[in-house]
């Protein structure tokens, strides 16, 4: 790793220039992801599942037998909650091999390479129904080598000291996530209402090249690698020891309890918008609302609010009074039970009749605006704490989050047939704000350990 005078000298804002090339990649790669995932729930419900289509798809027997014997018998709208909750928590743990792989053979740069190859060749598979299977699996393959490694290059340009200008360093680059997940679902939810579900999804492959044509670009301002080293050269990192360990003990705890808000957030994008599409009254004076839009909405207002959140902690900064990583995590917990609760308010005050499109325009508002406080949180959190060792695999653990809410999503969203919509949003809200509870509990101890070990490795 660069050293942090090295990484100074080349700045915009106040920040490395590596920074930009990484966030507009995000942002590319974040468009066609985003863009795909907003189709997808939809597409399966709607066409794929359905009986005279679902025959198409390739190995589909054996993958519903699979899922069944695990979950049970499945509906048409359950088998699609499953799956697209099986695909939202694998793309996420894929991330700690490419962690691994990064860290101990390739190193960050050619394993995102990777990633990118895969990544694409997947989105052009879901062009296809015969294919959509092993699209998925390309996808999951090729994020695991690419969105660990990112972000842990983004942690690789800022000196371990500074918690602050790191934590905002993170916060830019979810900016692009969340750019490239405004436009994504927005122009790939147009083209597929307008041409078709599969000229949606070959849109977001072409994405992905723009990607891989921007890191190309930003390589030379990236800090150095650093790649296991084979058996005649001195290792860059001691050995871990006992205090490491127990760095990384205390890290995935800190993991664990961010489940909770990120079980939340991939129902939102799950049950969230079939809510949208089965019980919302889109229809206004411009047209008919494409539902995808609504993932749109959700990652505007996490790009709106950056401003806003960097003008606050630089405020409460200079006054002594900026909350540390573990209290923001906090906070945009309980932001995040908002986002069911507007839908469960909703749906309630309905009476069984079609939903006013303000609610989830709230909802969907509240829970963009909850990411930002929370994500990029976690990410500079583990990118400042985990040794340096194994730190691009400390990072993409962090997207185990990811991997349990996304099959967790997929679990509890069973229940959604089976209970009034309010019902349903309103135990989602109960169970993030239990998770807050659990932060504002544990977050002294944990501060107070972590800090203690810090102070010992130093």
């Amino acid at each position: 790793m660069a050293s942090g005078n090295a990484l100074r000298d080349d700045q915009i804002w106040g920040h490395p220039k590596g920074l930009v090339f990484l966030t507009f990649t995000e942002i590319w790669e974040r468009f066609s992801f985003y863009g795909m995932r907003g189709l997808l729930i939809l597409f399966m419900a709607q066409e794929l599942l359905q009986p005279g289509r679902i025959e198409n798809v390739a190995g589909m027997d054996t993958f519903r037998s699979v899922v069944e014997s695990i979950f049970g018998p499945l509906s048409t709208q359950a088998f699609a909650s499953q799956t697209f909750g099986l695909y939202s928590g694998f793309v996420y743990f894929t991330p700690v091999f490419g962690g691994l792989l990064a860290d101990r053979w390739l190193g960050s740069r050619r394993t995102v390479m990777l990633g990118v190859v895969l990544m694409t060749a997947g989105h052009f598979a879901m062009v296809f129904d015969a294919s959509f299977l092993l699209a998925l699996l390309l996808l999951v393959l090729g994020s695991g080598c690419l969105k660990g490694n990112i972000a842990a290059q983004v942690g690789h340009l800022y000196p371990r000291e500074e918690e602050a200008r790191r934590t905002r360093g993170f916060t830019i680059f979810s900016t692009g996530i969340n750019i490239g997940a405004i436009f994504g679902p927005l122009v790939c939810g147009l083209v597929a209402q307008i041409y078709g579900w599969h000229y949606g999804f070959g849109l977001a492959g072409l994405m992905m090249l723009v990607a891989a044509a921007v890191y190309f670009a930003g390589m030379p301002y990236f800090a150095a690698e650093t790649v296991k080293p084979s058996a005649d050269q001195a290792s860059p990192h001691p050995p871990l020891v006992r205090a490491d360990w127990h760095m990384v003990g205390l890290v995935f705890l800190v993991v664990l309890i961010s489940e909770f808000w990120a079980l939340v957030y991939d129902q939102m994008a799950n049950t969230g918008l079939l809510f949208v599409s089965q019980r919302v009254a889109l229809e206004t004076p411009l047209g008919m609302v494409p539902v995808p839009w609504f993932a749109s909405e959700d990652a505007l207002a996490s790009v709106l609010v950056v401003p806003l959140l960097i003008i606050l902690w630089r405020w409460q900064a200079a006054r002594g009074s900026e909350p540390d990583d573990l209290s923001k995590i906090a906070i945009g917990s309980v932001i995040m039970a908002c986002a069911p609760a507007s839908l469960a308010l909703g749906d309630f005050l309905a009476g069984g009749g079609k939903v006013a499109i303000i609610w989830p325009i709230l909802a969907f508002c509240f829970s963009g605006s909850a990411f930002m406080w929370g994500w990029p949180t976690l990410l500079a959190l583990v990118s400042r704490r985990a040794p340096a060792r194994i730190n691009s695999t400390m990072v993409a653990c962090v997207y185990l989050t990811a991997f349990m809410s996304g099959i967790g999503s997929g679990t509890i969203a069973r229940f959604y047939e089976q209970m009034p919509a309010w019902q349903f949003f309103l135990m989602n809200a109960a169970t993030v704000l239990c998770g807050a509870l659990v932060i504002v509990i544990t977050a002294p101890w944990l501060r107070r350990r972590m800090d203690a070990l810090a102070t010992a490795a130093a």
